[in-house]
């Protein structure tokens, strides 16, 4: 009988491939599955004689860097939260997400972060720092607190399905950043559907370029590659960079690898200025987190060879929730996110109602990776959760074939005159154009039609590119209510950790400066 639980399986994997590599730091050291899982007990015994008890939200900031594993897993293994925040946050943010997330603790890199630390010390919160020199050592915890007698033995802390193991937050795109418990059922879970859809076994390998403070980063490529007893490289500088990224991946014998769009068009800029002489093969590589142009997909796969399979996910659902399928399981679709893994999906209209093949409506699911709700917000919970489904805020249709296609976010939906536009279908034309690096559709207040449709665009580097062009290829590719009526050149959009656009942001933005004839930079 199963456990259920994500350190139960890891434990298991441990087990079954204690000599296989488990995690690599490029250039510095390998770890297997056993010295992981010896290492993870080590620093989860440290945990317990610096005061963390089961049920506390222990907050971690760090880059991708082998201690943030480490104690990510311990933390999970005492029973505790582990409540993964951005490095990069302010010390404002910080103060926010600590005191949202009621840590007890906040453990940062020994080099430390002024921010966080700034923070923790306005609100009183206990600081350690952990850090890791050599395959042969064990982490060092260093708190700021007197070691206690625990009264807790992890000999005797058994992990249960209903831990709340993972605290994160929401986006918070279009309104405030909300907390979501996640338990290790719901790692489990996402663990389980991820290994299956892909079949991830022992004998895979990838790179991390997305951060593991964000889902993407932690559960599809971290977490997934641990519970199947597959391999992990962790960059050596703690972050994705274009000139190592292929060296890593042929280094480290890599067989898929998974990133934003944004990622996706960095590699493919460094493979047209400076092309690798040989490119590994690769099983699939995976896109997520944002939606993905067609133009790019389709340059993806000429350029590397391998299946480009697009996701669909979101933190509530601890990631995943649906995917197109490996080549030998199906065809995979441009434009669709794919077919739901490991849990219901239903198109529902504003009743509740069961909406049929090529109706739209919103994307609902329910099943044992998706929150049981979000953290003191019983007003979120209330319209989140209503007949019977977590409600995703998306609207989508299924095709005749059962692939799920994405319209838009409800609240970001374009009404011009009653006309309902789909800004992610604009962004796809936009991105399409062969000298725009990056796009995006926004709706901005109109007199006439209560709303009408913008846009704001990158050039690629070295291109110039002006409004009357951007202009006529839309009205070539877009039916004439679809067309934007006003295009912004700019060198920088502003976008989330994980590399999606914000697209509220680049709207007040804009519109805030529509009437001048020079727009300013973000935050000027």
């Amino acid at each position: 009988m199963e456990n259920l639980t994500l350190t139960g399986l890891l434990k298991e994997v441990a087990g079954k491939f204690p000599n296989r590599r488990a995690i690599s730091v490029s250039g510095k050291f390998d770890v297997t599955h056993s010295h992981l899982h010896q290492l993870v007990e080590h620093a989860a015994s440290r945990l317990l004689a610096a005061g963390v008890h089961p049920g506390d939200v222990v907050a971690l900031t760090f880059p991708n860097t082998f201690e943030f594993v480490i104690m990510f897993l311990a933390v999970i293994r005492v029973r505790a939260t582990a409540a993964p925040l951005n490095a990069a946050y302010t010390a404002d943010e910080f103060e926010f997400y600590l005191s949202d997330s009621e840590s007890k603790l906040l453990i940062t890199c020994a080099e430390g972060n002024k921010a966080a630390e700034a923070a923790a010390s306005k609100i009183n919160l206990p600081l350690a720092t952990a850090s890791f020199t050599s395959a042969d050592s064990e982490i060092t915890l260093s708190s700021a607190q007197p070691e206690s007698d625990s009264v807790y033995s992890l000999a005797t802390l058994v992990n249960e399905p209903s831990d709340v193991s993972l605290f994160l937050h929401t986006s918070g795109t279009t309104s405030r950043p909300k907390g979501v418990p996640l338990s290790q059922l719901n790692l489990f879970s996402t663990v389980r559907n991820i290994k299956s859809v892909y079949k991830l076994t022992e004998s895979d390998s990838t790179v991390i370029v997305l951060p593991l403070f964000h889902v993407h980063g932690l559960m599809a490529a971290l977490l997934s590659s641990l519970g199947a007893g597959a391999a992990v490289t962790l960059p050596s500088a703690g972050r994705f960079s274009a000139s190592t990224f292929w060296s890593d991946m042929k280094k480290y014998n890599a067989t898929w690898y998974t990133a934003v769009p944004t990622i996706h068009q960095i590699i493919l800029d460094r493979h047209v200025s400076k092309p690798e002489t040989e490119y590994p093969k690769l099983r699939f590589i995976r896109s997520c987190s944002a939606s993905l142009a067609p133009t790019i997909l389709n340059r993806l796969e000429d350029s590397f060879g391998a299946p480009v399979l697009e996701a669909y996910a979101m933190t509530e659902a601890t990631h995943l929730m649906c995917s197109n399928p490996l080549p030998e399981d199906g065809p995979h679709k441009v434009s669709s996110v794919g077919r739901p893994v490991g849990q219901e999906m239903a198109i529902l209209d504003e009743n509740g109602q069961v909406q049929g093949p090529r109706s739209k409506g919103e994307i609902c699911i329910r099943g044992p990776n998706v929150t049981k709700g979000y953290k003191n917000n019983p007003e979120a919970n209330k319209s989140a959760f209503q007949f019977g489904w977590f409600h995703t805020g998306d609207v989508g249709f299924f095709d005749e074939d059962g692939y799920l296609h994405l319209v838009g976010r409800i609240k970001e939906l374009i009404n011009r005159g009653g006309e309902k536009i789909s800004p992610i279908e604009v962004d796809s034309v936009l991105l399409s154009h062969p000298d725009l690096a990056q796009a995006v559709a926004f709706g901005v207040p109109d007199d006439k039609y209560g709303e009408e449709i913008n846009c704001a665009v990158i050039p690629r580097e070295g291109v110039e590119v002006d409004e009357e062009a951007v202009t006529r290829f839309c009205k070539k590719m877009l039916a004439s209510f679809k067309v934007p009526k006003k295009v912004f050149i700019t060198d920088f959009l502003p976008k989330t950790a994980s590399g999606k656009i914000q697209r509220r942001i680049v709207a007040e933005h804009f519109l805030a400066q529509i009437s001048t004839a020079k727009v300013p930079k973000f935050g000027a």
